[in-house]
């Protein structure tokens, strides 16, 4: 069987629910769910500063890597201009939303520098986001981005598009509406709104928020620029980097972030379903990689994809000047 970038894809969700049935069925065994350790006061010193080291130290490693390849000048530019891209999405999730999906009650576990965040409750702007939340966001991208380009072009790179700008041409244009992607979102955000007003669970009623904000972050570049990318995106790349990137956020939320609440959710937010064995963890705790990963990958490749065309930007986004 000839495998093509459309089957990579389809098999990378074929992965997803081999492992996600036997990992569902095990984590729902669970009847007692673990607590977060109280007090959380000198429980874990300056512990939510030390483990951005997490994302730092690969992506600091990468980036060397990437520097020192005289051959990457393209792959450099579309990096860090997909930067200039993510980066405020990142940065507006925390201070237009930050306070409202996320709580902050381990004190100690941060340098004690507050950056402003919007009360939506109260409209008002509070000193209350430590700085640590935004360079988590900064990083995220930034790790999620780099360890894609290692694989895409060094350890996965037998799977990637050889010669961007002669198979760009079968795209006189990028932004080319992909009208499954609009159905799929609603979908989703219609079913996590009615699982959380309509299925008893200790949340019930409201309005799914931050799994909104998530499908809305990841399914808007889709609907835009998944025609023009799907066959150029390196998917076992990108599912090396989605399962690498998952790793490590388990290990730091399920084991460290949440027990000791460097951070937490406002679950009035979230869809309802928790993770009794990962401290009540929220689903979407999960979910937003996934988002992050899709989103940050999409851009990247968009903007790759452009700069091999020699095009303007408007000529390559819409296909005339």
């Amino acid at each position: 069987m000839k495998l093509t970038p459309e089957s990579d894809f389809k098999i990378f969700f074929v992965i997803i629910a081999i492992l996600v049935l036997p990992t569902s069925i095990t984590l729902l065994s669970i009847n007692h769910a673990q607590t977060v350790i109280e007090p959380v006061i000198n429980s874990s010193p300056l512990g939510y500063t030390w483990s951005l080291s997490l994302f730092i130290v690969p992506m600091t490693t990468i980036l060397i890597w990437l520097y020192t390849n005289q051959d990457k000048g393209i792959i450099r530019q579309s990096f860090w201009i997909a930067l200039a891209v993510l980066i405020p999405l990142g940065v507006l999730l925390d201070l237009f939303f930050g306070l409202t999906f996320f709580t902050f009650k381990n004190e100690g576990a941060v340098l004690g520098i507050y950056l402003p965040g919007l009360d939506i409750s109260q409209m008002k702007w509070l000193f209350e986001l430590p700085i640590e939340e935004f360079i988590f966001y900064l990083s995220g991208f930034v790790a999620v981005l780099l360890i894609y380009i290692w694989c895409d072009e060094y350890w996965l790179a037998a799977y990637n598009v050889p010669d961007y700008r002669e198979v760009s041409t079968q795209h006189p244009k990028l932004i080319l509406f992909h009208p499954q992607s609009i159905v799929i979102g609603l979908i989703l955000i219609i079913l996590a709104t009615l699982y959380k007003n309509l299925v008893p669970n200790p949340y019930q009623g409201g309005f799914p928020g931050y799994f909104t904000f998530l499908v809305v972050a990841s399914f808007i570049p889709s609907a835009a620029f998944f025609k023009a990318t799907v066959n150029f995106i390196n998917w076992r790349a990108f599912s090396s980097t989605f399962f690498f990137i998952l790793l490590i956020s388990l290990l730091w939320e399920a084991s460290l972030a949440s027990p000791y609440q460097w951070w937490n959710y406002n679950y009035e937010q979230m869809m309802g379903i928790t993770i009794g064995a990962w401290v009540n963890l929220p689903i979407e705790a999960v979910l937003v990689w996934m988002a992050v990963t899709f989103t940050t990958v999409i851009i990247y490749e968009t903007i790759k994809i452009w700069l091999h065309s020699k095009h303007s930007f408007k000529k390559a986004m819409l296909g005339y000047d």
